[in-house]
């Protein structure tokens, strides 16, 4: 499993998509529960993704990415999260920062950061949220003032990914307080720069082996090439990846989901009571049954917003349909995939204990289920 995947289009993204299920099921569904009872960060494995290209796979190829599209995408995520949620986590993270950088990054930001933290060779943070920030984001209190021809940062981050172990973070931060939305810009900071710390890991429910945790920014002095993209334009540049993060967390659901209904059909098959199979009991036969349609049903949705995302279309609407509906179905599903277990599917250890504790965060991140219902009423109510 050592090749690189080839360069993508839509014809051989079935292909990509079996490559990545090989993978995830070979490499990475051994080493999950393992890695949810240890909480380590799993670098020899993510080595391994960087390796076969699953890093960057929207990422143009001459910045070392797949240059795939936004359906290939979700169907990397959708196989990494039925070997393991917090694998298929951090290629979210690697995607979004990834295109933020190539896309708005200067030649010597894309030469400095793209090439090492698509090899893995860095690590990223994507560092948005705060106390009174997260899905308001006019609660943001981080702020980056002129020094000279760079900046002094002060803030602090909390619940991000990868805080305890990135290298560098994009750091959005109101450079103008004045100007709300528009006077928020992106910075990359090397977290070694004197002024950064970290908080301790905290020790999640779910998703155990992505790593969580503060950073604390107390006057950092930037350079003037830190400023990622235009003074003031930050907040819209982090708004223009969300769309297709959202696409990757309801694909990441949907894996998880996936991986569900695989563990309850085959439990249902083997597990007896009153002298036959419990999969002969309709009671049965109807939760499996709802699990398969609605992770079809979330599947087929996942696809409608990246086919939008593809054709260069804004896919606001269908990107937080397709997120609420799966995330809310992987619990659901998760919960009844535990209830068909019986007692053993509360037992630590046994898959579905684990997929119900990972499909929890799914209605979180990415901006809350809520905040989703309010973006499709809008969009829908719209004049």
């Amino acid at each position: 499993m050592t090749q690189r995947l080839p360069p993508a289009d839509a014809e051989r993204e079935e292909s990509i998509r079996a490559t990545t299920r090989r993978f995830a099921e070979e490499r990475v569904r051994p080493l999950a529960a393992a890695l949810d009872e240890s909480e380590a960060f799993p670098s020899d494995l993510y080595r391994e993704c960087a390796a076969l290209g699953l890093f960057g796979i929207t990422v143009p190829e001459e910045h070392g990415g797949l240059g795939a599209d936004v359906r290939t995408y979700a169907a990397v995520m959708e196989e990494l999260a039925r070997g393991y949620a917090s694998v298929a986590d951090q290629c979210g993270l690697i995607e979004l920062v990834g295109t933020l950088l190539s896309t708005h990054g200067s030649s010597a930001q894309i030469e400095r950061y793209v090439g090492p933290l698509l090899r893995f060779e860095k690590r990223c943070a994507y560092a948005l949220t705060e106390a009174e920030a997260g899905s308001d984001l006019a609660g943001l209190k981080s702020i980056a003032v002129r020094d000279g021809d760079g900046w002094r940062l002060t803030g602090q981050k909390l619940w991000i990914h990868n805080a305890t172990v990135a290298d560098f973070a994009l750091v959005l931060a109101r450079t103008d307080p004045a100007a709300g939305h528009r006077g928020m810009s992106i910075f990359v900071v090397d977290l070694d720069a004197p002024g950064c710390s970290r908080g301790h890991k905290e020790h999640k429910m779910g998703q155990r082996a992505s790593q969580v945790g503060a950073l604390f920014f107390d006057g950092v002095r930037l350079p003037a090439g830190a400023l990622l993209g235009t003074p003031g334009r930050g907040f819209h540049a982090m708004m223009s990846v969300l769309e297709k993060g959202r696409v990757g967390i309801a694909a990441l659901a949907v894996g998880i989901l996936q991986h569900a209904l695989e563990e309850s059909i085959a439990y249902a098959k083997t597990r007896r009571q009153f002298g036959k199979a419990i999969a002969e009991f309709q009671a049965i036969q109807w939760m499996i049954a709802d699990m398969a349609k609605d992770a079809a049903a979330a599947r087929l949705l996942v696809e409608a917003a990246a086919a939008k995302l593809d054709r260069g279309e804004r896919a606001t609407l269908e990107a937080s349909m397709a997120k609420c509906f799966a995330s809310d179905a992987a619990v659901a599903h998760t919960q009844n995939a535990v209830q068909i277990h019986g007692g053993s599917g509360y037992i630590r250890g046994v898959a579905v204990e684990r997929l119900y504790r990972d499909a929890k965060i799914t209605q979180i991140y990415e901006g809350t289920n809520q905040i989703q219902r309010m973006i499709v009423a809008r969009q829908l109510l719209a004049d």
